[in-house]
């Protein structure tokens, strides 16, 4: 037999090997969306990140629907985006997040100034969307004895209503909820209080406090570790809990300056105290991006290119997957 028909029979049997291999073995293959938690923007515009963005959507690979500071750029219980809902979590009560106005639709307005007039207080918008949906609600700190009693008046089940103080936990369809400490004011608008004691809060120039601002940390039933931070400062608790205690991989950290962490304050989180794999960033307080690309000049832009973990864009409506690890792997949009 010749050399060279020597070479042509070795390199048959190794592909015929490789080929039973193949099948005897599988070969590894991709995450797909059913795999990972999905995390999709709700926000005032289709496909941006807009001034008011706060809500968002979270979906367990199990099936379980979470909705998180619904704010004003949800148009109600009957918003189309929505579907079923299984948990919504509330960081505090201010009316961007608990909603005291809300938008009619989607789209009205500008992005830098959506059209939010559809009043919704004093129920809220959050505890209307609950109510209807015939969600549960968890909440840390005071909040839960004044959501129990909003929901009981509007008909609602009050037990519906689940307290987490910081260091315990609920699990609900095997995925983990507990609260981590935010630095930040927690007052309630007279508006959201029905009578006399409302209106003389609003005179007085006052709010009602209903207990401590809270982040979350949430672990879904495939192993992901996500930390919402909520309106909060840099704390230390941040890098203790949130990193060392939970091992978080995904964060949705907020950056809007003023109110909460900037832009270069929310960089130093992510990049020193919790280093997960994969940030969201949220509540920028401006129109952040425009045909879905990152505007230059704007908070969002100097975040994104301050941290040095991968930043995904909350483009409104734009289903984000993530593994595990936080590795987003569908939907990924960085700039």
């Amino acid at each position: 037999m010749s050399i060279r028909t020597r070479i042509s029979t070795l390199l048959v049997f190794l592909a015929l090997l490789v080929g039973f291999l193949t099948v005897s073995l599988g070969t590894p293959s991709k995450a797909v969306a059913s795999d990972g938690v999905q995390v999709t923007p709700l926000g005032s515009h289709d496909g941006e990140f807009c001034s008011r963005d706060r809500a968002m959507m979270f979906e367990d690979p199990n099936g379980l629907r979470i909705l998180y500071d619904v704010g004003r750029t949800v148009a109600g219980a009957e918003d189309p985006r929505l579907g079923p809902i299984d948990v919504v979590l509330l960081s505090h009560v201010h009316g961007d997040h608990l909603g005291d106005r809300r938008i009619a639709s989607v789209n009205a307005g500008t992005c830098a100034e959506p059209q939010t007039d559809v009043s919704t207080t004093p129920n809220s918008n959050m505890v209307e969307i609950a109510i209807a949906k015939n969600a549960q609600i968890i909440v840390g700190s005071e909040m839960a004895s004044f959501l129990s009693n909003k929901v009981e008046q509007l008909g609602g089940d009050p037990a519906s209503v689940q307290l987490v103080r910081f260091g315990a936990s609920r699990t609900i369809d095997g995925v983990s909820f507990t609260t981590v400490p935010a630095t930040h004011s927690n007052g309630l608008s007279g508006n959201f209080i029905e009578g006399t004691l409302g209106e003389s809060l609003n005179a007085a120039g006052l709010s009602a406090y209903v207990g401590p601002p809270t982040g979350y940390v949430i672990t879904f039933s495939n192993g992901l570790v996500v930390y919402l931070s909520g309106d909060t400062g840099v704390t230390a608790e941040q890098e203790t809990i949130v990193r060392d205690q939970y091992g978080a991989k995904l964060v949705v950290m907020n950056i809007g300056d003023t109110f909460t962490t900037g832009p270069r304050e929310a960089a130093f989180v992510i990049n020193e105290l919790i280093q997960p794999n994969a940030v969201i960033p949220s509540h920028a307080n401006e129109e952040a991006t425009r045909n879905g690309e990152v505007l230059p000049d704007t908070k969002t832009a100097t975040f994104m290119q301050e941290t040095e973990t991968p930043a995904y864009l909350p483009l409104s409506g734009r289903t984000l997957s993530f593994d595990a690890e936080g590795t987003c792997f569908a939907g990924c949009t960085t700039e």
